[in-house]
């Protein structure tokens, strides 16, 4: 998840983002290129929706960019850039909350989630099951969808997702728990008796998993490389 500390050569994230807030023209650029992969793929799973996504993470970028001297070392870099990454998401996921779309609109924006390179080289009913899992995910509320992105889908320790939520880890437990409970039966894929003995999706996460193909970043969040602060 990004290097916070190394040997002679490497620059932990602290340092560096302590070196931004002193002035240095790169510093920050380098914090996006180390982080940048995985927050977008929290947000493009968080929201469901590229451009949503895109905007999000730039958003989240750009306020990490402005309040970096606010930062006290009470948690990892990472933590702190995932936390800002999710609550921007979660700030557009309630916005758009109220904006009703087509089933055809929706098709078409859970068909961008697969790239084609990852449509190609997963078999069509894997490609099925993402599908559902991706549309299932978004009936889910906001707070449980969020959970089970960090957890379930990106791999996160339940403790590290509770930091950068900001909750206790019974809490994530517990979105996580709700969030299973009601995706569970809308999705069709498993077959009779399947549902009791194995997590849906096949698991990234040891202790339950609903894994999707890693996406790949937005092409254009390198604007934001060391220049964050010029939105």
């Amino acid at each position: 998840m990004g290097p916070e500390t190394g040997g002679s050569d490497v620059v932990s994230d602290g340092d560096l983002l302590a070196r931004h807030v002193a002035g240095d023209p790169d510093a920050f650029g380098e914090i996006v290129r180390r982080h940048r992969d995985r927050l977008w793929a929290v947000a493009l799973r968080t929201l469901g929706d590229r451009e949503e996504a895109a905007d999000a993470v730039q958003d989240a970028l750009v306020s990490a960019y402005r309040a970096a001297h606010t930062f006290r070392g009470q948690s990892a870099v990472t933590t702190w850039l995932h936390r800002i990454t999710v609550n921007a998401c979660l700030d557009r996921a309630r916005k758009a909350a109220s904006r009703r779309t087509s089933p055809v609109a929706e098709t078409e924006r859970l068909e961008q989630l697969l790239e084609p390179h990852e449509s190609a080289a997963v078999p069509a009913e894997r490609q099925d099951l993402h599908r559902e899992l991706l549309g299932a995910l978004r009936t889910l509320p906001e707070e449980q969808r969020a959970a089970l992105v960090l957890v379930d889908m990106q791999g996160y320790p339940v403790a590290e997702a509770a930091a950068i939520l900001d909750v206790p880890t019974g809490t994530v437990k517990s979105r996580c728990a709700r969030g299973r409970a009601r995706l569970l039966p809308m999705l069709t894929h498993l077959r009779p008796g399947e549902g009791d003995s194995r997590p849906v999706g096949g698991g990234r996460n040891r202790a339950q998993g609903t894994s999707v193909p890693e996406a790949a970043g937005p092409k254009d969040t390198d604007a934001v490389k060391g220049g964050g602060g010029r939105s």
